[in-house]
């Protein structure tokens, strides 16, 4: 694998929970190995469940070069293949998502079941073998909800993860919610400098007063540090955990995952500009709406951060396009049983997060604009603000370090 020639001497130079060098978010060989160590070798979150609801149901994504389609077959389980006929390549499934009895390539008609396996090839010979040509399968985890794929050949161990996911998602039952509205932008800076700007709340204030109003810009709640001194969240994971909701800050050994409920601002309950239910309808039973429970963030690298409010939950993913492209889609879920225009309305359920991605996308590009420039020289961070992005960046610091050992890199 061809490597950027000084990226040794860029990760020697670095000092742990230090800003990164301009070439980690310009070069093209140094997007080339994020490409190859990060999104094709760990978990991706992809989607939701919900969005796969009958047999046939499939929703397709391209992760880097990679093109991918899962689909729910007859037993209920969701698979994940390389969408590309093994006939000559071509997408079996060009549509972002649809419903179909089988897998039909629109090119020359090779058919594949839900499983994946090739069931006919119109007029291949008496020699041809079906079962040599099948799709490629990927790997694949749900867990309370959440799709997750793996593109490498084995892939990581999944199991801390959902252990770590599984109860703090599962009360809020959105296997049984519906996706209400989903948003994709392109931001124009590389998918680091996405992550930084969202693992600080430091510009928040600011930047961002539609989410101000119901968000504190506090560090305890956006960084990996302080949370259990705030005598403010720990009184709110004592009532979640009254509750049976587990709610103290988690960050997984790796650094991967956190988890924590955090207390929105005042008598808040949602992020609206009110600070009132955006939906009338809770995600569940279990939690209704005057539960007090505030938010539960999480956010798992390299793809995903989220928001689980008691009326809804919000999901980020973030998917690299090139070294200075990003693509950011959000998902805002609901009740399955919830009706746009009688139990939520669409522009309020949406208006604070629409305007903060539109916010931090203004953002993203002018910090690459500045990063770019021959002269950038970045000064430390904030330690009581910015222990997020030190976080961040010693997690992605960490995956190239192991990559460089293991392969004698120096």
């Amino acid at each position: 694998m061809a490597i950027a020639t000084n990226l040794p001497r860029l990760l020697r130079q670095r000092e742990p929970g230090a800003p990164l060098a301009r070439d980690f978010y310009t070069d093209d060989a140094i997007f080339a190995l994020d490409m190859e160590l990060i999104f094709h070798r760990e978990w991706l979150f992809v989607g939701h469940t919900c969005e796969l609801p009958s047999t046939g149901s499939y929703f397709t994504v391209q992760v880097g070069t990679y093109p991918i389609v899962l689909v729910r077959n007859s037993d209920g389980a969701i698979g994940a293949f390389i969408n590309s006929c093994r006939h000559r390549g071509a997408r079996v499934c060009p549509e972002s998502h649809g419903t179909t009895p089988k897998l039909v390539c629109p090119y020359h008609q090779w058919t594949y079941g839900l499983d994946g396996k090739l069931f006919s090839a119109r007029q291949m010979g008496p020699g041809f073998d079906r079962s040599r040509y099948a799709l490629k399968e990927v790997h694949c985890e749900v867990v309370a909800g959440y799709v997750f794929i793996c593109l490498a050949e084995v892939a990581p161990d999944f199991s801390a993860t959902r252990r770590q996911l599984e109860p703090c998602l599962a009360p809020h039952a959105l296997d049984q919610a519906r996706v209400a509205f989903t948003s994709t932008i392109i931001e124009e800076g590389n998918w680091k400098l996405v992550w930084e700007n969202n693992r600080e709340c430091y510009h928040c204030a600011r930047n961002h007063p539609e989410l101000a109003k119901t968000y504190a810009d506090a560090p305890s709640l956006t960084g990996v540090i302080g949370a259990s001194e705030d005598p403010a969240i720990v009184r709110h994971w004592a009532h979640c955990e009254s509750i049976g909701l587990p709610s103290r800050f988690n960050l997984s050994d790796d650094g991967q995952t956190r988890t924590v409920r955090v207390p929105l601002l005042g008598t808040a309950t949602s992020y609206t500009l009110s600070g009132e239910p955006a939906v009338r309808r809770s995600l569940t039973d279990r939690l209704p709406l005057s539960s007090g429970i505030g938010a539960l963030i999480f956010f798992h690298y390299p793809t995903s951060w989220n928001h689980f409010l008691a009326d809804h939950a919000v999901s980020f993913r973030v998917l690299p396009l090139g070294p200075q492209r990003t693509q950011l889609t959000t998902k805002w879920l609901v009740n399955r049983d919830a009706i746009e225009g009688l139990d939520y309305d669409l522009k309020e359920l949406t208006r604070v997060w629409l305007a903060t991605n539109d916010q931090d996308s203004r953002i993203v590009a002018e910090n690459q604009i500045g990063v770019s420039s021959p002269t950038y020289d970045p000064g430390p961070y904030s330690a009581a603000h910015e222990s997020g992005v030190s976080q961040f960046l010693d997690w992605y610091v960490s995956r190239l370090q192991t990559w460089m050992v293991f392969n004698h890199v120096a």
